[in-house]
């Protein structure tokens, strides 16, 4: 019943696909995802060398025979990408999917691949040349997302149908989303899939996110985000803590990346999605936040996502 574009390319029985999440996404994860009916990824530029990507990988293979995702973070990492590419290729991974930044080397190394391509954009300008480069799907993202965003402020629900009405490829819907009612608004806004990054982060198989990140997820409300990092050009959004307003001051008071790199490092990402030191550093989060009040399995979110969206599928069925 789910079939579409975006299952089709994917080979997945859901058009649901998990966020790259930096420092989070895993084997552990993909896989059940994966396991799902969804897409699960893991994050490339996250990991140590190109060989615990090999070890991912092959993780993710010995939990489930499904499709999975290797996305990369372009530039966000401060290394070249190629090596961890050279081994996604070499391992014939099915998807890749590329995030904050220019895809185009990427894009070009894949073009004689049977890997599937597949990229987070968030203007229809940037849809549009995607396509041109060969991606054969786009995933759109809204200011309500988690993690890095677009500069300018446009909503999801604007951004989806207008990056549908510029590009043939099929269009992902991310930012905002986290429930059936979500799914079911970006299927109607023209889009053919979603994207959750957030609100995979509230589950069991979330293995490395430290229980104080998740209870204040669970906690937040949809106005307890926040979004950093303006000043560099790089915005973001995460959750409001006392280490947050510290980067907002340093940004008021003296924008520049010297003065901000303690703060914004990936090891204060780390020492609060790991560590649960909320006094030492931050963690993304969208204002899908707003929505999530408890832990679940990864095939319990996913159930519950579709039996929703039957739901609401069913009432207006004429």
């Amino acid at each position: 019943m789910w079939g579409n574009r975006v299952t089709q390319l994917l080979g997945t029985t859901y058009p649901i696909i998990q966020g790259g999440l930096a420092y989070l996404a895993y084997s552990e994860l993909a896989s059940a995802v994966s396991a799902a009916g969804g897409l699960g990824q893991i994050t490339a530029m996250s990991l140590s060398s190109p060989r615990t990507l090999r070890e991912e990988i092959r993780n993710v293979r010995l939990r489930t025979d499904q499709p999975f995702g290797v996305n990369f973070a372009i530039g966000q990492h401060g290394r070249s990408f190629e090596p961890m590419l050279d081994v996604a290729i070499d391992e014939f991974v099915p998807v890749i999917t590329m995030t904050g930044g220019n895809p185009a080397p990427i894009l070009n190394k894949l073009k004689d691949t049977k890997i599937k391509k597949v990229v987070l954009v968030a203007s229809r300008r940037q849809a549009v040349k995607a396509e041109e480069l060969g991606a054969d799907a786009v995933m759109v993202v809204g200011q309500e997302g988690g993690g890095h965003l677009g500069r300018s402020d446009t909503g999801t629900f604007v951004l989806v149908p207008q990056v549908v009405d510029a590009v043939s490829i099929p269009v992902i819907a991310s930012g905002g989303i986290g429930d059936g009612r979500g799914m079911m608004a970006a299927l109607a806004l023209g889009a053919e899939g979603i994207e959750m990054g957030t609100r995979f982060i509230v589950t069991k198989e979330c293995v490395h996110a430290h229980p104080n990140y998740k209870r204040n997820i669970i906690a937040a409300t949809e106005d307890d985000t926040i979004v950093i990092k303006r000043s560099l050009g790089t915005p973001g959004r995460a959750l409001k803590n006392e280490w947050t307003n510290k980067i907002l001051q340093i940004e008021n008071k003296e924008p520049t990346y010297d003065a901000l790199k303690e703060y914004i490092s990936g090891e204060a990402n780390k020492s609060y999605i790991y560590g649960g030191k909320e006094d030492k550093g931050f963690g993304w989060a969208g204002q899908v936040v707003g929505r999530i009040h408890e832990e679940l399995t990864v095939s319990q979110l996913i159930t519950k996502i579709i039996n929703e969206a039957n739901i609401i599928r069913n009432q207006w069925m004429f």
